[in-house]
């Protein structure tokens, strides 16, 4: 009795040096694999969603991250040191109520100067440095490479091409054959989506004058009393759209925005006659011509519309947490660094290459990169900036892209691996996206994967997050898994500062939670794989399993 008695007081002992001690040892069990027949009883409601990603697969049933049950159990009182993160990104509102705090703040720089205070060659870069100057739309890659290689090839067979030239003039013809392409479908969307308009909102309009309305429901729709021909055309069609929204004016609202979004790439992705770059006076083919831009990271348009990708990644990692407004990023002890780089539209290597190694030289040890694209003729000189980033000991968190590929057979950019060879590092990590229904639809419908070349999975559909004037929003893509992973990894680095990139890496690919399930990829019915098959770790980022890890491994 004596030696239980004794051995449950040193439990006991044990349990509360690791809830107030920064260096006492983790005493606790890492969640392990779940049943694959666990369900979710009930729908989430608003409020579950928008904090879904935080939530705990076994106590909540729910493939969050675990953060919230981390924060209880695991950090307490643990003292963390302050991490700075790279938001290499489309800009930042940096004046957000949820993100003024976190913001990473220069401080070898004297504001509004013009002075290049800290000598790193960027003038009052004091909270980042925008790329982009005032450019917000751009042309795909595969459009910047039809345009520049046109006048040479167009028209012309590969009979008639030289050895020499032959490989860029198949480049030419790919780009090319992808070009029109896109550019057909998008026209051809844009003309479906104005003859739906056409025809619906007449029917709204004269549906809402008899109904006295315009929020009306399928049973009010179904009250009608002998309906007119033409009403009973417009009842069908009415009755049809509201399976895809609660109500006609928010399928409206869709559309329009869906409208916009085909012109947007018509005048700007697809556009072979404006020169987006001229503003910025630099040689987008010279990485040695690097002086460009300005410090305006938060976009100087009034609606600052044009940086809600990077304002909510942003909020994703570091929202202030605890401030009783908002929402909670992942990590405390994090500055952000917003470093504009992304467009709508491609990025263009010399911007990635030089923003990468720019967040490097100020300060940041982890980088999220929520963007990409399928051709980079200068993929060498982001090659090299990753490797600098590796060489500093600071880990790039990447987005897997959205098209539900396998890229094990395609090449999406960035990337650590040319061809599916050997990684040129271990400190670049990617990131697939999942849902937040546990069982087949685990993994987004869009979400790309590879045995290869993704790495991890992390929650990435409808995720609530800041967005530009103090507003906040659900999005979804890949762009918001790879956040929520480098919040983890923000976290870890602040807590156990002596692990190093690589080892934070590991830890992430190790700890997580790997489902014994098949899943959908692609949203394919008839594409199914093991979960654990459609990554190299074959698991799912868990913060808790991390953090255990992170502190056993600190220790060795």
């Amino acid at each position: 009795m004596k030696t239980i008695k004794t051995s449950l007081i040193a439990v006991a002992i044990a349990a509360v040096m690791a809830s107030c001690g920064s260096t006492a040892p983790i005493v606790a069990t890492p969640i392990q694999n779940v049943s694959p027949t666990l369900r979710k009883n009930a729908e989430l409601t608003k409020d579950q969603l928008k904090n879904w990603s935080a939530m705990d697969l076994v106590r909540d049933t729910v493939p969050g991250m675990s953060v919230d049950r981390t924060y209880a159990e695991l950090i307490k009182n643990r003292k963390g040191e302050i991490v700075i993160v790279g938001v290499i990104d489309s800009g930042v509102d940096i004046d957000h109520e949820d993100l003024k705090n976190v913001i990473w703040t220069n401080p070898g720089e004297i504001p509004g100067n013009g002075i290049d205070d800290d000598n790193n060659g960027f003038i009052d870069d004091i909270h980042g440095w925008n790329f982009l100057g005032d450019i917000i739309g751009e042309n795909m890659e595969f459009v910047r490479i039809v345009r520049k290689l046109e006048p040479k090839y167009d028209g012309k067979s590969e009979s008639l091409i030289s050895a020499a030239d032959r490989k860029e003039y198949a480049l030419y013809e790919k780009a090319k054959a992808e070009f029109e392409k896109e550019l057909s479908e998008t026209t051809l969307n844009k003309e479906r989506y104005q003859q739906m308009l056409a025809q619906l909102k007449p029917a709204h309009e004269a549906i809402s004058a008899k109904l006295g309305k315009e929020d009306y429901t399928q049973e009010d729709l179904e009250g009608i009393k002998n309906p007119s021909p033409m009403e009973q055309q417009q009842i069908a069609m009415l009755s049809q759209m509201l399976n895809y929204s609660d109500s006609i004016p928010e399928v409206l609202d869709q559309m329009n925005k869906g409208l916009d979004y085909f012109q947007d790439r018509l005048d700007n992705h697809f556009n072979t006659t404006k020169n987006f770059r001229g503003v910025l006076g630099d040689d987008p083919d010279d990485l040695s011509d690097n002086k460009y831009g300005d410090n305006k990271v938060a976009s100087s348009e009034p609606s600052r519309e044009n940086v809600k990708h990077g304002t909510h990644v942003a909020g994703i990692i570091a929202a202030q947490r605890n401030n009783g407004i908002g929402m909670n990023g992942v990590a405390n002890n994090v500055q952000i660094m917003a470093v504009r780089a992304v467009p709508d539209g491609d990025e263009y290597d010399k911007d990635i290459a030089l923003a990468i190694r720019y967040a490097v030289d100020n300060g940041a040890k982890v980088l999220n990169t929520s963007f990409g694209k399928y051709y980079s003729p200068h993929s060498q000189w982001v090659y090299d900036a990753l490797k600098y980033a590796a060489s500093k000991d600071v880990l790039i968190v990447n987005a897997a892209g959205n098209d539900g590929f396998d890229l094990d057979t395609v090449n999406i950019y960035p990337n650590d691996q040319i061809d599916n060879g050997p990684e040129m590092g271990d400190t670049f990590l990617t990131v697939g996206a999942l849902n937040y229904e546990y069982g087949d639809k685990l993994v987004a419908n869009f979400s790309n994967y590879g045995k290869i070349n993704v790495d991890v999975f992390a929650p990435g559909v409808k995720i609530w997050s800041t967005t530009p004037l103090n507003t906040y929003e659900f999005l979804q893509g890949t762009s918001m898994a790879s956040p929520e992973v480098a919040g983890v990894a923000a976290v870890i680095r602040s807590y156990y500062p002596k692990l190093s990139a690589a080892q934070v890496k590991q830890i992430l690919m190790d700890s997580g939670i790997s489902p014994d399930i098949e899943v959908i990829l692609g949203g394919d019915p008839s594409n199914t794989e093991l979960f654990s098959n459609i990554s190299k770790s074959g698991k799912m980022v868990n913060m808790y399993n991390a953090f255990i890890m992170a502190d056993k491994m600190s220790r060795q």
